[in-house]
């Protein structure tokens, strides 16, 4: 089982920049990050493959990275130019290896979450 513990959300205001961590027991599965608004379904924002490949919502492209760092087992998403619309409360995933790139922003495939952190982003 993969224990993952989220960090790093704040509230900022518009134009502003986070990073978010996500503390891992192992990362050696495919790891995203997810967030979800009140009276919102959860949306897919940035996956990474085990080979590095990366994928990105459109709503958050050029304005997010995500990345990893194995030695420590950590995942970060680096938030730049942060909107209103990004507040929500934010959550890493780990998921099978195998997961065909039409789906890998979608929640259902993936297995392990962590608790996750606010992100408030305002105006």
């Amino acid at each position: 089982e993969v224990q993952l513990v989220e960090s790093g959300g704040d509230s900022v205001q518009a134009g502003g920049s986070l990073r978010l961590s996500c503390a891992a027991s192992r990362i050696t599965w495919t790891m995203g990050w997810f967030r979800q608004a009140p009276g919102k379904e959860r949306e897919g924002v940035a996956v990474i493959r085990t080979n590095g490949v990366t994928t990105y919502a459109d709503s958050v492209k050029g304005r997010f990275t995500i990345s990893r760092d194995n030695a420590k087992n950590t995942l970060y998403l680096q938030m730049n130019s942060l909107k209103p619309e990004d507040t929500a409360m934010y959550y890493c995933a780990a998921g099978p290896g195998v997961i065909r790139n039409a789906r890998l922003l979608d929640a259902g495939n993936y297995i392990y979450w962590g608790q996750g952190t606010q992100v408030t982003v305002s105006s």
